[in-house]
């Protein structure tokens, strides 16, 4: 019995690590898309001759 009562318990830990594991990743790839990639896609695009599309793209984001 009480061994049934340890497994259910870890098993709702164990559950509440991994929706804070997922909510930390998300959060960590958000902020690194948007510091690290956006930039550099921006810069591809401006090298690349796209230089109209790239401001266009940075008005929308930038919600102009």
């Amino acid at each position: 019995m009480l061994f049934f009562v340890f497994v259910i318990l870890l098993l709702a830990v164990l559950l509440r690590i991994l929706i804070f594991a997922i909510k930390a990743a998300w959060g960590i790839s958000k902020i690194l898309l948007t510091v690290v990639l956006l930039p550099v896609v921006m810069i591809a695009l401006a090298l690349s001759g796209f230089i109209s599309f790239a401001i266009v793209a940075l008005l929308i984001i930038g919600g102009v």
